[in-house]
């Protein structure tokens, strides 16, 4: 078993969904009393998000880039990033250490091509939603990208730092997400990317009419695999 590097704590939130979830599948997969190996790195997300609202990506790179660095230099044999956004920053991380990083964005891209889906809606950060670097990866693999309207995407974004990467569940902000979500699908979308880590925690398949892409459990289920791969 290959020993994973996770870069956690945006939020730590979803962090702990990503050891949960991939401990669970190692023990599936494995049985007995199994788990991963794995290195959690977990940092201060105040100071990563900081850097995104400054628009400062250099400097959020190179943070991420010295904690994957520590995960090398500590056993680590591929890195994990528990983020969507931050794989803006994925090259700068990279840069920096010689083991691979699973992007979230190619496993995702994968799940969808396995349903023969064409279209889809991304929801997640606004960083996500609004600039290319998550997009462009989803569409090389042949799949449209559709985002909510921008009055849509700044409240989106809102309940993801405001409430989400708090740990809070409201149902006002369910209602709204449902509603963004059936807005998408009546523009064409065939299934529903949910682009950040945490909104999962929010929105579940019964919510929605079309599939959902929970990017936590795909890039988690990904990292499994790469860790078990012989």
């Amino acid at each position: 078993m290959k020993t994973i590097g996770l870069i956690g704590g945006m939020s730590w939130e979803s962090s702990v969904e990503y050891y949960r979830l991939i401990n669970e599948m190692v023990k599936e997969k494995l049985g007995g009393l199994h788990s991963a190996k794995c290195l959690l790195y977990s940092v201060d997300f105040d100071e990563i998000e900081r850097y995104q609202a400054e628009g400062d990506w250099e400097s959020a790179g190179k943070a991420l880039g010295e904690v994957a660095s520590s995960l090398e230099k500590a056993g680590a044999e591929f890195i994990v990033i528990c983020t969507n956004t931050m794989h803006k920053v994925i090259d700068n991380i990279e840069a920096r250490i010689n083991i691979p990083v699973l992007h979230i964005a190619d496993a995702t891209a994968n799940q969808i091509q396995s349903s023969n889906i064409k279209t889809v809606g991304l929801l997640g950060t606004k960083y996500t939603m609004e600039q290319d670097f998550y997009k462009s990866r989803i569409k090389s693999n042949g799949i449209n990208v559709l985002v909510p309207d921008k009055e849509e995407r700044n409240n989106v974004n809102k309940v993801i730092y405001e409430e989400l990467c708090l740990g809070q569940i409201k149902q006002s902000s369910k209602d709204f997400y449902k509603s963004v979500i059936q807005h998408l699908v009546a523009e064409g979308a065939e299934g529903i990317i949910l682009g950040c880590t945490e909104i999962g925690f929010l929105v579940k398949p019964e919510d929605s009419e079309v599939p959902l892409f929970d990017t936590t459990v795909i890039h988690a289920s990904e990292a499994v695999n790469t860790a078990l791969k012989k």
